[in-house]
């Protein structure tokens, strides 16, 4: 099984590098699951990824306090919004389709909301 979980690590970090220049595809989410497969599979990669100089901070904000920088916040609920606006007003999708999106974007919304932006006093 190692060496599927390595691919799935690549895939996904190639994914997350995706995500910073393409517009509503989520860089961290990605690289998260990157690191769980880095961690299933390499070490080596695993902490490769989880120090990187970029993605290492927002890895281990995540993993050490459940942290979501606001920037992010504020980034990834405007370009749902920007996308399903896009997706009600300019395509033919049928009206279930456009429920089913919108339903599973406020879920993704809430989720990014509920957590804090970070690290409280007290956990330092």
């Amino acid at each position: 099984m190692k060496p599927l979980y390595f691919l799935f690590g690549w895939c996904f970090f190639g994914l997350g590098i995706i995500g910073t220049v393409v517009p509503g595809l989520p860089t961290t989410p990605f690289m998260l699951l990157a690191l769980w497969a880095f961690s299933k599979s390499s070490r080596r990669f695993h902490d490769w990824l989880y120090t990187h100089r970029v993605f290492g901070p927002p890895l281990q904000q995540w993993r050490s306090h459940r942290v979501i920088p606001g920037k992010a916040k504020l980034l990834a609920v405007a370009t749902m919004l920007l996308s399903f606006v896009y997706l009600a007003f300019f395509t033919g999708v049928s009206a279930w389709l456009k429920a089913l999106t919108a339903l599973l974007m406020l879920y993704g919304a809430a989720f990014i909301l509920s957590k804090p932006s970070r690290v409280s006093k007290q956990e330092n």
